[in-house]
């Protein structure tokens, strides 16, 4: 068989790692595109980076930014993908609420770029959308394709865009053009201002004597998540499919905050309400009260099944940062365990 190449922007995110392991495993040739900065941003793929001189690399990257049209469309040009994962954004959604104008521009028109160029390059690629949870926002539980949208935040409206484009280069030009609409998905690679790896950051650092408490926002929202190199999966399937569509990656479970922050506080033998501090600055101006997604189309058609539930991610994140501060992971989920140890996780930054 030829060997496929992909294209993935926002490669050193979370979701671009996993999927840059996951489609090196399966024998492509993986292109990434990486916004330039003054400090490098490619910690969690350092693993699989090769210099692009040795004849067996197969993984090279590439400098470019969704504000930049002509840029994404030389690209393209030049590596002439057979698919393009387009995970790139300003992902974050308390921060779009203080910029909403930035996450508009990247979140939203960044994808429009990379449409409008696919199509004017008339490559016959095919393009996947992550697309959010956060789109439903408002909407009550549980939600699938066909549930309306009611978004919550800058980030939320800026998906909902992005989804409805993506169709609609999908309809009326033919291109092979699908949205993933992914539930909540963390791991050890999640950024530190989340607050999945926050909690699990400080579990882990307070039973170590080197954190004395944790602040944190509303405690009572309600998540369904799942665990990110599982859901990049997902991903690689929808565009392996005969015809593009739209499916819903979930678990079918809600935990709170609260749920999650206890379960990583417990696994380290702590109890959570002496280290948790309330802080309003981490509130969003509006809420989402609760995401739980029905991923039954994805069961059916894709054959992708969520296997790791939020107990399990919980101490499966607490694991790695023990293990990057050198401490023993406590003895009890061996597969959470050897989970955490063949994901590194991201360094964490200095403490203010």
């Amino acid at each position: 068989m030829p060997v496929k190449t992909a294209l993935i922007t926002g490669i050193t995110g979370q979701d671009g790692s996993y999927l840059a392991e996951l489609l090196l495993r399966k024998g492509y040739r993986v292109h990434g595109v990486v916004r330039r900065a003054s400090t490098f941003t490619t910690q969690r793929i350092e693993h699989l980076y090769r210099d692009p001189h040795d004849p067996a690399a197969r993984l090279f990257l590439h400098y470019g930014d969704l504000t930049d049209g002509t840029r994404m469309a030389g690209l393209l040009e030049q590596v002439r993908p057979d698919e393009v994962y387009h995970l790139a954004a300003q992902s974050h959604v308390r921060v779009s609420f203080d910029e909403p104008e930035f996450t508009g521009d990247t979140t939203g028109l960044g994808t429009t770029r990379l449409l409008e160029a696919i199509r004017r390059t008339g490559l016959g690629c095919r393009f996947y959308q992550a697309s959010s949870s956060e789109m439903f926002g408002a909407t009550p539980p549980p939600q699938h394709e066909g549930t309306p949208f009611h978004p919550r935040s800058p980030y939320g409206a800026a998906k909902v865009y992005a989804y409805w484009v993506t169709r609609n280069y999908r309809e009326a030009y033919g291109l092979y053009a699908v949205n993933g609409i992914l539930f909540n998905h963390e791991s050890p690679r999640r950024g530190p201002t989340f607050v999945t790896r926050k909690a699990a950051v400080a579990a882990a650092r307070i039973k170590a004597g080197l954190q004395d408490v944790v602040h944190l926002g509303n405690l009572d929202a309600r998540r369904d998540w799942g665990y990110a190199a599982e859901y990049v999966e997902a991903m690689w399937r929808m565009l392996q499919q005969d015809e593009p569509d739209d499916y819903v990656i979930a678990t079918g479970t809600s935990y709170s905050v609260r749920d999650f922050v206890e379960q990583c506080f417990a696994h380290v033998g702590l109890d959570w309400r002496a280290y948790v501090r309330f802080d309003e600055r981490y509130l969003r101006p509006a809420e989402v009260d609760d995401l739980v997604g029905d991923a039954g189309k994805a069961e059916r058609v894709l054959g992708w099944r969520a296997t790791v539930h939020t107990p399990e991610l919980a101490r499966l994140m607490v694991d790695a940062e023990l293990t990057a501060l050198g401490l023993t992971a406590p003895r009890g989920d061996a597969a959470a365990t050897a989970v955490a140890a063949a994901a590194p996780a991201v360094p964490t930054p200095a403490r203010r």
